[in-house]
């Protein structure tokens, strides 16, 4: 369970548009693309520096690509490399028994506001988590977020070594948060050195695709989950 955290530095609405804006640019690049862009682009102009010309740099780099590139390489980034993972609990988990448990909590603080998630998409997908966090309870996504922060930090670090194009969209959800306290520190070197625990075998923690190779959205085979435009304040107007 979460402890007593520090509360947001950001104003709510400016931690609306980082968050959203981080999880329209992690999701899958469709043909709805250029108009998030533009859209993110723009908004980014509200946020601090920090955090606003990260998001920029990554809206660049996508909007420099033909479309086709820009999805090869998010899948070739995103769901063959385990350090490259967007599934928050997989980082401090694997897929062992334990992450069963972690996913069903991620479900439980949804149900607490309300939010009933889709079927089919898992709960810890960090996109959904950042949604969750921007435009239904920015408290309890806080929670979520910070306590998976190891994970986040290795994804930065991870995405950084490779040069991707995601890189920025990751730093501006690190940016939002406060400074690292020096065991969070020592989990993210822990967490660097030996990676994500290894699969237990013939497991099935959790009923969701993820742990079913053959099903639809496990990792490498994951649809498209459209995240709603108008969650950005400035879409309203």
């Amino acid at each position: 369970m979460s402890g007593k955290r520090p509360p947001p530095r950001l104003p709510a609405e400016q931690l609306t548009i980082a968050w959203q804006s981080a999880s329209l640019l992690l999701d899958y690049p469709d043909e709805c693309l250029p108009t998030r862009l533009d859209l993110i682009q723009r908004l980014s102009r509200q946020l601090p520096e920090a955090i606003g010309d990260p998001l920029r740099t990554t809206v660049h780099e996508l909007g420099s690509a033909e479309l086709p590139a820009v999805q090869e390489e998010y899948v070739d980034t995103f769901d063959t490399r385990r350090r490259h993972s967007l599934f928050l609990t997989y980082f401090a988990h694997g897929d062992t028994r334990r992450r069963g448990v972690a996913l069903l909590r991620f479900k439980q603080t949804y149900l607490r506001s309300g939010f009933v998630l889709d079927d089919t998409e898992l709960p810890d997908h960090l996109c959904v988590v950042l949604e969750y966090a921007a435009t239904v309870d920015q408290r309890l996504g806080w929670n979520l977020l910070l306590d998976h922060r190891a994970g986040l930090e290795l994804l930065r670090l991870a995405l950084a070594g490779r040069g991707s194009k995601w890189l920025g969209a990751v730093q501006a959800i690190t940016a939002t948060f406060p400074p690292l306290a020096g065991d969070e520190r020592a989990a993210i070197q822990r967490l660097a050195a030996e990676g994500p625990p290894q699969e237990e075998v013939g497991l099935t923690p959790y009923a969701t695709p993820v742990f079913d190779p053959e099903a639809p959205g496990a990792p490498g085979t994951r649809s498209p989950h459209p995240l709603p435009m108008p969650s950005l304040p400035e879409a309203h107007r």
